[in-house]
């Protein structure tokens, strides 16, 4: 019984010392700018780390930017027709780069857009679908547990530009 009473305060010394190290000084408000650049996205892939949930948007060459924020409701481009995501809230992506070359030929043709990566697992994620690729950029949805702090950045090394959108996993 003692051995019991014991480990309680570690596992709670634990569960502090997580929170503490996944503090974050993120937001839930609008992130980017968005223009028009010469670069195709090629792929959307996710990734779980201890704190956060991952979805990244690779750009062949440079992208135009991008725009991150939570809305009601992600519509397709072009038609307006709603995105169904699953989750509490959702996040609308878009990229400053189409899904296709200069001759309309696809550079990203995912087997399902409504299942772009594989969530199970994830903390926060619970979907991430394509909303179409129009007009010289990219929408992604992407369906989360709950409105709860992001954070994006870039990364190019002149070939490739990658979007990172992290969702943290609690306020």
């Amino acid at each position: 019984m003692a051995a019991g009473l014991l480990a309680a305060p570690a596992a709670a010394g634990a569960a502090d010392a997580e929170a503490a190290s996944c503090a974050t000084a993120w937001g839930s408000t609008p992130e980017g700018t968005l223009g028009i650049a010469p670069g195709q996205v090629t792929s959307v892939r996710s990734g779980r780390h201890a704190c956060f949930d991952r979805v990244v948007v690779d750009v062949r060459g440079r992208s135009g930017g991008f725009y991150v924020r939570y809305v009601d409701a992600v519509t397709q481009d072009g038609s307006g027709d709603p995105v169904p995501l699953r989750g509490g809230a959702r996040l609308l992506v878009v990229v400053g780069a189409p899904s296709y070359d200069d001759d309309y030929r696809p550079t990203y043709a995912p087997a399902d857009a409504t299942e772009l990566v594989d969530t199970r697992g994830a903390r926060t994620l619970r979907q991430v679908a394509s909303a179409g690729s129009f007009e010289g950029q990219t929408t992604l949805g992407i369906g989360v547990r709950a409105r709860l702090p992001f954070r994006t950045s870039t990364i190019s090394d002149g070939r490739t530009t990658r979007l990172v959108v992290d969702v943290a996993h609690r306020w």
